[in-house]
């Protein structure tokens, strides 16, 4: 087993990120009900929306989620295969798998937005460090009442709290030696104790959702501890995750251990692909954005599977 699909998490959507899959059969009923939950056509929306409505929460983890099951349903990769999924990707990711279809996805991934949204502070934000030891990271978010939202590879590490907190959380590191550090482009602390009333409601939607195994051929890593996700028994860890740090850094290295060479993030953007490649230079890692043609995306992964 050497294919390994990843799912991206929200933050690089842009305007033109259903372009390559302009006229695809599959993707059209995917992109109707992504239109469905956000009241207007995705087109349209993607082109007459201002900054702040795409990158608001409910509207990015919606189109994140339905950029990464259109690629996968127009690509329709052959098994066997891996797929894992980075932040609100992990909802695709079960997608993917066949754990729900396609519609149930990008309504649970709308009911997890709305209990995130619900539970979070109107100011709060996510930020990156690079560069700095974990305990030295710890140190500071501890210091600006922030916390550690995810684990990277190569000391990159983002984090969440009150938007000015975490820009002076940024600042702070900036300050000790980190190689980077900023706020991004993400209007809600994921991933961090913050959000820990958005579990409850989200874990009841998901224990109604009667997810089925993956497909024959499929195995799904859960991002919350890199295990091996069979219906039901992942319900927890997805749910608990909103409000927990996730550890990508591992995740990454089940998928190695587990025998991956060839890695395709399904988008919007490479951010993880070029992850991948930084800490396992092995790693053939490619992002579908990377393409300029579907044909393009499926002799590459036709190639490598020769």
């Amino acid at each position: 087993m050497t294919l390994a699909l990843l799912c991206s998490g929200q933050g690089r959507q842009d305007r033109g990120m259903f372009d390559l899959f302009a006229g695809q059969p599959a993707a059209a009923p995917i992109l109707a009900e992504a239109g469905a939950l956000l009241g207007q056509e995705v087109g349209a929306l993607l082109r007459d929306a201002s900054e702040a409505e795409l990158y608001a929460n409910r509207t990015s983890q919606i189109l994140c989620v339905a950029r990464a099951l259109v690629a996968a349903a127009c690509l329709a990769p052959p098994r066997p295969y891996l797929v894992a999924g980075y932040s609100v990707g992990e909802m695709a990711a079960w997608g993917v798998a066949g754990v729900w279809t396609p519609e149930q996805t990008l309504r649970l991934t709308a009911a997890r937005a709305e209990a995130m949204d619900a539970a979070s502070g109107a100011e709060d934000g996510l930020g990156f460090v690079r560069g700095l030891a974990r305990e030295r990271v710890d140190a500071l978010v501890a210091r600006f009442e922030c916390a550690v939202a995810i684990i990277n590879p190569a000391l990159l590490f983002v984090i969440g709290g009150a938007r000015a907190q975490v820009a002076r959380c940024c600042a702070a590191a900036l300050d000790e030696g980190a190689v980077a550090a900023r706020p991004i482009a993400v209007n809600i602390a994921s991933h961090t104790p913050r959000l820990s009333g958005a579990v409850p409601p989200f874990r009841a939607a998901l224990d109604a959702s009667a997810p089925r195994r993956p497909y024959p051929g499929v195995t799904l890593i859960g991002a919350a501890d890199a295990s091996i996700v069979s219906g039901m028994r992942g319900v927890p860890g997805l749910a608990a995750q909103i409000a927990t740090t996730i550890d990508w850094a591992a995740t990454l290295e089940a998928l190695v251990e587990r025998g991956v060479r060839q890695v395709l993030e399904l988008g919007p953007g490479s951010a993880i692909a070029d992850m991948a490649r930084g800490a396992y230079p092995a790693l053939d890692a490619r992002s579908v954005d990377e393409f300029r043609t579907l044909d393009g995306v499926a002799a590459w992964i036709g190639r490598q599977a020769c």
